[in-house]
């Protein structure tokens, strides 16, 4: 005789769940549930980690395999700080994280003042339009502005010679086509310029939803004692939105160190253009391990560069915090 057919009830598969935690001791129904989670960190965060701290110590060429794995100590790492290649690499990036990412925050700041305190009804569409450069693909960005750059066709270029014909003015524009990509002086102004285009609208975002906690109230008691805009956004925005410049900057700051893709697709050997003057200390570690096939030499310069960008992290938690109580007791 055939059986019938039950069909399985709605919430059979959450009460199955349930009669397995059951018979889980109560403490470790927690470890149990976060069971998932713990084994994706180990695997994808937390091995690899370790791993390229055992490795900076030791000598390896990845196509041999693990058995070929030589142990040399600090040697990996007195080469890094010994490496002229390491420093103008640091140079550069510091010089990048600085150009492009202070500006961000001069604009961001008073930008997202005036929309939050101008734009009522529009505030949400051109908020969205200021935040697209940062949801859209780095790639796409970075061809986009390597035709913009481009030295014969660019519009930046085409530009910059119609201003060149403009009279009385034309002399504080070149006169011929900039190498934006290929000159040395001029491709780390293009890079910062790309970089800060992309996380200005971030920024504002973040300071536009910190500045929608303030209360409405002390805006208006600040108007009705006469008080201008100005006095208003120094007085009351800035104060008020602190912690927020300082998760911004913080943001920027690793970010800015951290930079890789922007001068890796914008200069054509993606190498930092000409004398490598916008190779990042990120290409330089990605080129040390896959182009010299040093391993070993790029995890401990991974390390340098996590050490250097948690003291500057650490600095800027100081000089916040410093100058918050010196406002504090003023």
């Amino acid at each position: 005789m055939q059986t019938p057919f039950t069909p399985e009830l709605p919430g059979t598969v959450e009460l199955e769940a349930v009669d397995i935690a059951r018979g889980v001791q109560p403490r470790w129904a927690p470890y149990l549930f976060l069971a998932p989670f713990l084994a994706w960190l180990v695997a994808f965060a937390l091995f690899p980690l370790l791993f390229t701290l055992y490795l900076s110590f030791h000598s390896w060429e990845a196509a041999s395999g693990l058995s070929s794995m030589q142990f040399v100590g600090w040697s990996n790492y007195q080469f890094n700080l010994t490496d002229p290649w390491f420093w103008k690499s640091l140079g550069n990036t510091l010089w990048l994280a600085a150009v492009s990412g202070l500006p961000q925050h001069v604009v961001a700041l008073p930008l997202a003042f005036f929309l939050h305190t101008s734009f009522r009804r529009w505030r949400d569409l051109v908020v969205g339009i200021y935040f697209l450069p940062f949801i859209t693909s780095t790639v796409a960005i970075a061809l986009i502005f390597s035709a913009l750059f481009s030295t014969d066709y660019g519009l930046i270029n085409q530009g910059l010679d119609a201003l060149h014909r403009v009279p009385l003015l034309g002399a504080l524009f070149p006169a011929e086509h900039v190498d934006w990509l290929n000159h040395a002086a001029y491709v780390k102004p293009a890079v910062a310029l790309v970089v800060f285009w992309r996380f200005l609208g971030w920024n504002t975002v973040l300071y536009l939803s910190a500045m929608q906690t303030i209360p409405e109230e002390l805006y208006e008691a600040a108007a009705l004692d006469g008080t201008s805009r100005w006095r208003q956004f120094w007085h009351i925005t800035v104060p008020l939105v602190r912690p927020m410049m300082f998760f911004a900057v913080t943001l920027t700051l690793i970010g800015g160190l951290q930079l890789f893709e922007e001068p890796f697709i914008l200069t054509p050997d993606g190498r930092g253009g000409s004398d490598n003057a916008a190779m990042t200390t990120a290409m330089y570690l990605y080129r040390t391990a896959f182009d010299f096939g040093e391993m070993g030499t790029a995890a401990a310069l991974s390390w340098l560069l996590l050490v250097i960008i948690a003291g500057l992290t650490w600095l800027n938690n100081r000089v916040f915090v410093h100058s918050g109580l010196k406002e504090s007791e003023s």
